[in-house]
C-alpha cells in the first residue's frame, strides 16, 4: 500500500489547488483499495469554535445520499412508535432500548427521539454523547415529526460540526459515485456551511477546502472555482 500511495502522490502537484471537478477526478483515480472508499470533504473555517457564538453546526440532506445504509434507531411510544416503523426505522422502542444500550449494545448509526421520552433517553447521555449518537434538538433529531426525520436520514442527511481547530469533516459519497453526483453533494454541503456562517465571524470564512478518499491523500480545492452558487 505504501508504494501505491507514493506513486499516487507523485501525480499530485505539490501546492496546487484544483478546481472541484478536477480534485474529485484525482480522488477517484487515486483510490487503490479493494473496497468502495468514502469520499470526505474537509473545510477549514475562519471561526473559533471555543466561542459559543462561533460554533458552526448543522445538518444537510445530500441530493445523492452517502452510498451506505444508515441504521436508524427511534425512541418513541404509542402512535409515534408505529410512525417510525412505517417510515423505515431499523429499531424502535423506549425503555427496552434504553436498557439494551445501557448493557453495551450500540448497533446503529443515528438516533431520533420524540420530546416526550427525552427524560428517559437523557440517562444515556454519557454513553451516546461521546459517540455522537445522542438525539439533539439543534440537529432536528428530537422531534415529533418522526416520519420526515427518519426518511431524511435514510435518504442521506448528514451532520457537520466544527472541531476545536475550526475544521469540518463531512462524507459526501463513495468513490464509485459518478463525478456529477459527488460534485452536487459537495456543493450542497459547502452551501449549507456558508449559510451557517456565524455573524461574529470576521475575515475569511472558507480558509481551505480539501477532498480525499478513505485511504487516499488530500487534494486541495481552489475555493474561487466554486463560484457564487455555493
Amino acid at each position: 500500500m505504501g508504494k501505491k500511495l507514493n506513486v499516487i502522490k507523485e501525480k499530485i502537484e505539490t501546492g496546487k489547488e484544483y478546481a472541484l471537478e478536477d480534485a474529485l477526478k484525482v480522488v477517484k483515480e487515486s483510490a487503490y483499495t479493494k473496497f468502495d472508499e468514502t469520499v470526505d470533504l474537509s473545510i477549514n473555517l475562519g471561526v473559533d469554535p471555543r466561542k459559543t457564538e462561533q460554533m458552526v453546526r448543522g445538518t444537510v440532506v445530500l441530493p445523492h445520499g452517502i452510498g451506505k445504509k444508515v441504521r436508524v434507531l427511534v425512541f418513541a411510544k404509542g402512535e409515534k412508535d408505529k410512525e417510525a416503523r412505517d417510515a423505515g426505522a431499523d429499531y424502535v422502542g423506549a425503555e427496552d432500548l434504553v436498557e439494551k444500550i445501557t448493557k453495551g449494545w450500540l448497533d446503529f448509526d443515528k438516533s431520533v427521539a420524540t420530546p416526550d421520552v427525552m427524560g428517559l433517553v437523557g440517562k444515556l447521555g454519557k454513553i451516546l454523547g461521546p459517540r455522537g449518537l445522542m438525539p439533539n434538538p439543534k440537529l432536528g433529531t428530537v422531534t415529533f415529526d418522526i416520519a420526515k426525520t427518519v426518511k431524511e436520514i435514510k435518504a442521506g442527511k448528514v451532520e457537520y460540526r466544527a472541531e476545536k481547530a475550526g475544521i469540518v469533516h463531512v462524507p459526501i459519497g463513495k468513490v464509485s459515485f459518478d463525478a456529477e453526483k459527488l460534485i452536487d453533494n459537495a456543493k450542497t454541503v459547502i452551501g449549507s456551511i456558508v449559510k451557517a456562517k456565524p455573524a461574529t465571524s470576521k475575515g475569511k470564512y472558507l480558509k481551505k477546502i480539501s477532498i480525499s478518499s478513505t485511504m487516499g491523500p488530500g487534494i486541495a480545492v481552489d475555493i474561487a472555482s466554486l463560484g457564487k452558487g455555493v
